[in-house]
C-alpha cells in the first residue's frame, strides 16, 4: 500500500527579489513563467496539498502529470492530443443518460487512461493493489500514484465539462490499525444531486481493469 503522504509542502514557482538587483530577480521571473502551465484547473485545498506534496503542477485542460514508481517517484507528461479528447468526449458523452451512466462513463474513461499510457510507462505490466512488496516499482503505481493520476484525468474531463452529474471531490482517506484495515486513498466524484461521494479507486485492480466505484461510505468500510 502507499504510504501516507498527506503532507502539503510549500510549491514555489517564482522567488523573491534580492538587493543584488531588480533585473536579475525580472530575468528569473520571466524563466519561471515560462515554464508554469498556462491556466491550472481550479482546487480546493485538499486537491492542491496532493499535488504539492509532491512538488507538481496541476492538471490543465491541455496536459497532466502521470506520477508512477511509488509516491510519484516517476512522472511522465501526458499531453492531450485532439484524437485522446475526442476519445474521452465519446466515452462521457454516451454517459449522459444519468447519474450512474456518468460513473460508468467515468470508470472506461480511467481504463482508457490506463491503456493510453501502459505502453508508454511500462504500467501495461502493473498488478493489482502494487505495493513495495511488489519488488517492482519501476511498472506500477502505488495509491498515491492512482489517486492523483485519477484525480487528474477526473479534473480534466470536468474542465472540458465533461461531468453533467458529477463535480469532483476531495481525496479520501482510509486506515485503522485496531481492525487491521491498511492505510488507502482516492479520487472522489460528488453527486451533484444527492451530495453522495462516490470513490473512482484504480489500485485495487490491474492493468485495464475498471476502477472500484462505490459509496465513499462503503468504500471505508473494505479492505
Amino acid at each position: 500500500m502507499g504510504r501516507r503522504d498527506w503532507r502539503a509542502a510549500a510549491f514555489r514557482t517564482g522567488r523573491t527579489p534580492s538587493f543584488s538587483g531588480f533585473a536579475t530577480f525580472l530575468i528569473g521571473t520571466l524563466l519561471t513563467a515560462g515554464s508554469a502551465p498556462a491556466h491550472s484547473v481550479e482546487l480546493s485545498t485538499q486537491q492542491a496539498a496532493i499535488y504539492n506534496a509532491v512538488s507538481i503542477y496541476p492538471p490543465t485542460a491541455q496536459r497532466m502529470t502521470v506520477c508512477y514508481s511509488f509516491v510519484c517517484r516517476r512522472r511522465e507528461m501526458l499531453d492531450f492530443t485532439a484524437g485522446d479528447r475526442a476519445a474521452l468526449t465519446r466515452i462521457m458523452t454516451a454517459g449522459h443518460a444519468s447519474a450512474a451512466a456518468e460513473r460508468a462513463a467515468a470508470q472506461k474513461a480511467v481504463i482508457w487512461f490506463d491503456r493510453r499510457m501502459g505502453p508508454i510507462l511500462g504500467t501495461d505490466k502493473r498488478v493489482a493493489k502494487a505495493d513495495f512488496r511488489a519488488f517492482d516499482d519501476k511498472h506500477n503505481f502505488d495509491c498515491w500514484d492512482t489517486t492523483r493520476n485519477t484525480l487528474s484525468l477526473l479534473l480534466v474531463l470536468q474542465e472540458w465539462g465533461l461531468l453533467k452529474f458529477h463535480v469532483v471531490g476531495d481525496p479520501r482517506y482510509r486506515g485503522n490499525a485496531l481492525v487491521l484495515q491498511t492505510p488507502h486513498n482516492t479520487a472522489v466524484l460528488v453527486d451533484r444531486a444527492t451530495k453522495v461521494e462516490w470513490v473512482v479507486d484504480l489500485w485495487p485492480r490491474g492493468y485495464a481493469q475498471p476502477p472500484d466505484v462505490m459509496t465513499v461510505e462503503k468504500w471505508v468500510t473494505e479492505d
